[in-house]
């Protein structure tokens, strides 16, 4: 049976364990699908990651292929990098609210379907113009990122709010190295099926995005629920018994976990928690329709900002990485037997490492856990802090490695971005548990700032690699400089 206090927490990955003050789950019931908190979560990670297949798709094929294909420049592809980014600082923005008005199933599925128009639209473009079209409209998956956080926040409590967000952001963002691999593989079989390059990789786009999409976005309002209370519109229901009828509990509930097991759902066992103490906002918030007023707090508030520059400088960082890796290695290596498919695959390594890395940092991960159980929240910020200026130091190193070596070594180069992933996106689990911490009212809003910020960091490093292009090292000694600065004013 799992069980939380105000100092540590045990895990349950079983049983649904649920909070009678609000209805959220207090445990993790990942192995199941026969609640709906477990289906749930696996739907908002799930939608978060097949976004990226259409999203990403573009970077493992556009160093060679479509560069040929389009006639491109290098300052053209750089440009359409940064066009996709700016489509999703937009979206995210604008997201947030929408989540906080009609829920976050509603908006995940509706973003997944306005998204798999353009990409399969993909293949229509022909010149540079129109690429910067397609990645521009494809680049309204990226917003998927704050319904998956949205979601994740509404359904579970705050002792594993944090792990829950952090597993389902890795695991949604690992779709970046997935799609790496997978248009890669595409690619190279429709060529030896016959297709001639111009035709290959434009129904690659046709093959995997598109499919995926409506699939998932149909699972999502089929199988989905929009709040533990049922509808979206129901969901101030969910705290009305534990906050204004506490006192009226039976005793059985106040005094000791009490296990109900469903008979007709195997041995997945539902446990009622013991009602505990509302400590925090937390606890009883509920998302509340944006207003101007409401904006204006939001928006105003130191803790919003703390967490929402620091993702400008990890998760914004990440999506530079993602869309500019692949292209630097393969002009770094450029020969017979190094060419575009194998750029793609070590590119991809960055993106998967996610499944690891991003839980790790989140306070229900191992050292994350151990500095939470010591110091609280204020622990998760300065380890948030820490892991940023370990993130800018490593892309400083790798920058000058890169710049004082005339051949630089590829395993030295693979060490150096295995340590940075590490850093970045476990920096990025931190980050968004935090977040539900922050402005818990306005969940959707704060999700959608975060995430929009992150994305304008995407932007500026994108754009430093798209006017650094040589020497290839000075793009990430600026990004990693620019990051340790950033991470040093947030002690204050």
């Amino acid at each position: 049976m799992a069980t939380s206090t105000s100092t540590g927490i045990r895990i349950n990955f079983k049983d649904v364990v649920v909070n009678p003050a609000n209805r959220k789950c207090s445990s993790l019931p990942l192995f199941s699908l026969r609640n709906q908190y477990s289906v749930n979560f696996h739907l908002s990670w799930l939608g978060f990651f097949v976004a990226f297949l259409s999203w990403f798709a573009f970077s493992p094929l556009i160093p060679d292929v479509i560069k040929k294909d389009l006639h491109l420049t290098s300052a053209q592809v750089g440009n359409s990098n940064v066009v996709s980014l700016c489509a999703t600082l937009l979206v995210r923005l604008v997201a947030g609210p929408l989540v906080d008005r009609f829920g976050p199933r509603k908006v995940m599925a509706g973003l997944l379907i306005c998204g798999a128009i353009p990409s399969g639209l993909a293949g229509t473009a022909h010149t540079a113009t129109g690429l910067y079209i397609v990645r521009f409209f494809i680049g309204i998956l990226g917003g998927t990122f704050v319904a998956c956080q949205a979601w994740t926040t509404a359904f579970f409590d705050k002792n594993v709010v944090g792990t829950a967000n952090a597993l389902a952001g890795g695991w949604g963002n690992a779709g970046g190295g997935f799609t790496f691999i997978a248009m890669i593989a595409l690619y190279n079989s429709l060529l030896s099926d016959g297709l001639t390059p111009h035709v290959a990789w434009r129904a690659a786009f046709a093959i995997v995005p598109v499919p995926f999409l409506l699939t998932v976005a149909a699972a999502t309002l089929a199988l989905g629920t929009d709040h533990p209370a049922g509808r979206w519109s129901d969901r101030h229901r969910a705290i009305a018994y534990g906050v204004k009828n506490e006192d009226t509990l039976p005793a059985s509930h106040k005094d000791k976990e009490v296990a109900i097991t469903n008979k007709g759902s195997g041995d997945i066992q539902v446990t009622i928690s013991a009602a505990p103490a509302l400590e925090s906002e937390l606890d009883f918030a509920v998302n509340e329709p944006v207003t101007w007023a409401l904006a204006a707090k939001v928006i105003t508030r130191p803790l919003t900002w703390l967490p929402a520059l620091a993702y400008l400088t990890t998760f914004g960082y990440e999506l530079a990485i993602d869309a500019n890796l692949a292209n630097v290695l393969f002009t770094l290596y450029n020969s017979p037997t190094f060419g575009q498919t194998k750029a793609g695959y070590i590119a991809s390594i960055f993106g998967f490492l996610n499944v690891l890395t991003r839980p790790l940092g989140d306070a229900g991960g191992y050292f994350g856990d151990l500095i939470y159980k010591k110091f609280g929240v204020p622990g998760k910020k300065y380890l948030l802090i820490s892991l940023g200026i370990a993130q800018g130091l490593l892309s400083v190193g790798l920058g000058l490695y890169i710049d004082n070596n005339q051949h630089p070594s590829l395993i030295i180069i693979i060490v150096f971005l295995i340590l940075g992933a590490f850093a970045c996106e476990a920096a990025n689990g931190v980050n968004f548990s935090l977040v539900p911490h922050c402005n818990p009212c306005s969940n959707g809003l704060m999700s959608g700032i975060v995430g929009g910020m992150g994305n304008f960091g995407g932007i500026m490093f994108a754009m430093i690699f798209r006017f650094q292009p040589a020497p290839l090292g000075k793009a990430f000694w600026i990004s990693g400089a620019i990051a340790v600065v950033c991470a040093i004013q947030f002690f204050w």
